[in-house]
């Protein structure tokens, strides 16, 4: 019975099974998570390119960053259900056929409307695919092993919405935006092949009651507070205006009743019994402000580097290359030194880097040359590297099994709405203080007005996300290196 034992422990995870070939699940994964969230960021710096393109407003063009993570945050919350009804390969052949589908549609598009469907489209496919890949990998490799495993995964989710903007500058610049589609579309089908070949089921499906009250309260809910907070940029009056509030309230009353209820079932949706565990709440709480950061930068910089600093798409995507590259590049070796170190060796030092660097991109202006620029961006991202990814999975590692795909569905839903409420509010931020400036200039369509303007609101986006970061910092201190909750007696001190 003993020796029985022993052999179930030692086979608990999968990666330890001589019988199950881990590399093929896992490049199945990643391929094609790579070009899916690729998207996220891939248009950001196209945006500029669009508004002339189709004739509209920065408001409107936004649509296709918010839109897409307003989608993700409504199909992502069903993501915890779905790993439980379907098997992996069906839900991942599933979401790459959809995402496929969107990008089609997305290249063709005669106008705006049909490229934000198509746009919309490829965001259902992108959102399920998250939850995949994390609940997957925690089912394989043992809590000691998943740093430099989540690393790699880094790699593929910090390392792809990175490279975005730089893809997206030189693609735009030398071929047209509808490139930036047409050059996914055959990578899509490789790992639609790959994935019908190799990747076998890891999960197991339970079939649990699918509770459709709690599906209309979340998509009620993450809908309706992205959409409030994306329309606050559209209107003159912003969060003052009652169809701007209304809204966002609406929306805020509905995840208060999807929570209450979700506490209530014993089959809920997503299981927020979750945040019983102290450092998976803060896991959550670390990764929400370096999404705000990031995309912060991502959204911001590109229209500062177009803008005020009259760059073209090529070179503000070049601008972002280094930064973007050692994010990748760094990610598995973050990874290695979370399971050799713990958390906080490497969340204390890089919370101070990011809060610096905030600090350094909030006094830019527009004789700040490029080198500040690219410096920054590199600091920022490997800060980024060092804290994101290392929070995330020393999380997840305190929760017990059966809490897996609820832990992962909890991050995955946060972080687009995280994304969308970030990059709303920080449009919505340096709008009103360049239109306020404007407004009293003494020639408002002066161009050297309308940049220092702009400036101005890209130096006050980036002190309030210094003023967050500096919350960051003091969280840093607190984090310890986490054990699963079956096995948890206490704390373990850091090496």
């Amino acid at each position: 019975m003993t020796d029985h034992n022993n052999q179930q422990q030692k086979y608990e995870y999968l990666a330890d099974n001589p019988n199950v070939k881990v590399m093929p699940i896992m490049l199945s994964l990643i391929i094609g998570a790579f070009f899916a969230i690729l998207n996220e960021t891939l248009l950001n710096i196209a945006l500029t390119t669009l508004m002339a393109e189709f004739g509209v407003t920065l408001t409107t063009v936004q649509w296709m960053a918010t839109g897409f993570m307003l989608i993700m945050g409504i199909i992502i919350p069903a993501s915890a259900v779905l790993m439980q009804w379907f098997t992996t390969r069906q839900l991942f052949l599933s979401t790459m056929i959809i995402f496929t589908i969107g990008t089609a549609i997305s290249a063709l598009a005669p106008n705006f409307p049909i490229l934000l469907v198509g746009r919309l489209i490829q965001a259902v496919g992108t959102g399920l695919l998250m939850p995949i890949i994390f609940n997957v990998f925690l089912l394989i490799f043992p809590p000691h092993r998943r740093g430099k495993v989540m690393g790699l995964v880094g790699l593929v989710i910090m390392f792809a919405p990175a490279i975005g903007p730089t893809l997206s500058g030189v693609i735009v610049e030398y071929l047209g935006w509808r490139y930036l589609f047409i050059s996914v579309i055959p990578f899509a089908l490789f790992s639609i092949a790959f994935a019908s070949k190799y990747l076998v089921n890891v999960s197991e499906v339970t079939k649990p009651k699918i509770d459709i009250v709690s599906l209309i309260f979340s998509t009620i809910g993450f809908g309706a507070i992205v959409y409030g907070f994306s329309s606050a940029g559209e209107s003159e009056a912003g969060f003052l205006d009652p169809k701007v509030y209304s809204v966002i309230i609406i929306g805020f009353i509905a995840v208060a009743l999807f929570t209450w209820r979700q506490l209530r079932l014993e089959e809920p949706l997503i299981d927020l019994r979750v945040f019983k565990y102290p450092m998976y709440t803060h896991g959550v709480l670390m990764f929400l402000i370096i999404i705000m950061a990031m995309f912060a930068s991502e959204i911001i910089l590109p229209i500062y580097m177009q803008g005020p600093l009259a760059l073209t798409a090529a070179t503000a995507g070049l601008v972002l290359l280094p930064g973007s590259i050692l994010n990748g590049a760094m990610s598995p070796v973050m990874g290695g030194l979370f399971d050799k170190f713990g958390p906080r060796v490497l969340m204390i030092p890089a919370t101070l880097v990011l809060c610096g660097t905030m600090f350094m991109m909030s006094r830019l202006d527009l004789n700040t040359p490029l080198w500040v620029i690219i410096v920054g961006y590199i600091l920022l991202m490997l800060s980024v590297s060092a804290i994101m990814m290392p929070a995330e999975t020393n999380g997840l590692n305190q929760l017990p099994k059966h809490l897996y795909p609820h832990g992962t569905a909890v991050m995955t839903t946060l972080q687009p709405v995280a994304g969308a409420i970030g990059v709303s509010v920080f449009i919505s931020i340096m709008n009103a203080r360049q239109n306020g400036l404007l407004q009293n200039a003494n020639n408002p369509t002066d161009p050297t007005a309308i940049k220092e303007a702009m400036v101005a609101g890209v130096e006050l986006v980036y002190f309030i996300a210094f003023a967050i970061s500096i919350v960051a910092v003091i969280m840093a201190f607190f984090v310890y290196r986490a054990v699963p909750k079956e096995t948890e007696e206490q704390p373990l001190e850091e090496s």
